[in-house]
C-alpha cells in the first residue's frame, strides 16, 4: 500500500539506501564497531564453550594473580578467573540492556506514536506524564523504583526500562507527527483505511528508520546504566559475572591488581563506545542529506 500510494517517495528511498550501503560498510568506524558488537554477541552465546574455567569457582590459593598463561586476564580476591567472569558476564550485561531497550520500547513507541497521530487531549496527556518523568535524573529515578520493590536484575531492568520510556517515546511522536502530514496518508483514508490501519501499516513503517538509531544509542545508554546500578550493589549480586559488579569488586585493589577492575571497565568502554559509534553509522546511512554531504 506505502508504495502504490507513495511511489515516488519509495522509489527514491530505494534508490538512496542502494547507493548509501555500500558507503555504510565502508565506514571503518561503523566496521570495526559492527565487528566488535558481534563478537561480544558471540561470546556471550558461546561463553559455555569458550570459557576456561567455571566462573564462580573460588579458590583461595590463587587470590590476586597476574596474567599469566593458566588465567589470561588474571584472578579477583577470592582467585576467580577473571577471563571467564568477562565472557558470562557479557551475558547479564549486554542482555540487561537489551531487555531495558525492549520493554522502552513496547510501552514507548506504542504510546509515542498514538500521542503524535491523533493530538489533541490525548497527546497532552502523555506528553505531560513524560515530562514528569524525565523531570528527575534517570539514574535517581532509577534507584528509586529499586528501593522500592527490592534490589536485583529483573527490578533494575524493569526500572531503567520505566526511565528509558519518554526517550524513544518521543522519537516515535515526532516521527508521526511529520508522517501524518504527508500525501500518502490521505490517499489511505481516500481507499476507506481506518486510523488504526494506517497508523499500523503505513506510518509505523516509515518511522522505523529514526526508532532503530535511537534504540541502537539507547543500548550503550543502557550498558552504561545497569553497569552503574550493578556498581553499587543495586543489580546482578555476587556470586553473578556482570562486568559492573566486577568493576566494584575489583576497585578495592586497583592498586595491588589492576587487571581485575581494568578489564571489566574496558568492556563497558569497548561496548558504549561501539553502540554509539554503530547508532551514529546508522543516522547517516537512513540521512539521505548527510549520506550525499559525506566523503567515501
Amino acid at each position: 500500500m506505502i508504495d502504490t500510494l507513495s511511489p515516488t517517495r519509495s522509489l527514491e528511498a530505494r534508490a538512496n539506501r542502494a547507493g548509501g550501503l555500500p558507503r555504510f560498510f565502508r565506514s571503518g568506524a561503523v566496521l570495526l564497531s559492527l565487528s566488535i558488537l558481534l563478537l561480544m554477541i558471540f561470546v556471550a552465546l558461546a561463553a559455555p564453550l569458550i570459557a576456561p574455567h567455571p566462573p564462580d569457582e573460588a579458590r583461595i590459593g590463587k587470590s590476586l594473580k597476574p596474567i599469566s598463561a593458566e588465567h589470561w586476564l588474571g584472578t579477583d580476591k577470592e582467585g576467580r578467573d577473571i577471563f571467564s567472569r568477562i565472557l558470562y558476564g557479557a551475558r547479564s550485561t549486554l542482555g540487561g540492556a537489551a531487555l531495558v531497550v525492549l520493554i522502552s520500547g513496547l510501552i514507548g513507541i506504542p504510546l509515542g506514536l498514538i500521542s503524535g497521530f491523533y493530538g489533541g487531549w490525548l497527546d497532552s496527556l502523555i506528553t505531560r506524564v513524560w515530562d514528569l518523568v524525565l523531570a528527575f535524573p534517570p539514574l535517581l529515578l532509577a534507584f528509586v523504583i529499586v528501593a522500592t520493590f527490592g534490589r536485583g536484575p529483573l527490578t533494575a531492568v524493569l526500572a531503567l526500562g520505566i526511565v528509558y520510556t519518554p526517550m524513544i517515546s518521543r522519537v516515535a511522536r515526532s516521527a508521526a507527527l511529520a508522517e501524518r502530514q504527508k500525501p500518502y496518508v490521505e490517499a489511505a483514508r481516500a481507499v476507506g483505511s481506518g486510523n488504526l490501519r494506517i497508523l499500523a501499516l503505513h506510518i509505523f513503517p516509515n518511522c522505523l528508520t529514526s526508532l532503530i538509531v535511537q534504540a541502537t544509542l539507547d543500548v550503550g545508554y543502557a550498558i552504561l546504566d545497569l553497569a552503574a546500578l550493578s556498581f553499587l550493589g543495586l543489580s546482578v549480586q555476587p556470586p553473578t559475572a556482570d562486568w559492573g559488579a566486577m568493576l566494584a569488586h575489583g576497585q578495592s585493589y586497583l592498586f595491588i591488581a589492576p587487571n581485575a577492575a581494568l578489564a571489566s571497565g574496558f568492556c563497558i568502554m569497548l561496548a558504549v563506545v561501539s553502540f554509539s559509534l554503530l547508532g551514529d553509522g546508522l543516522a547517516a546511512y537512513f540521512d539521505p542529506r548527510q549520506r550525499r554531504g559525506a566523503g567515501p
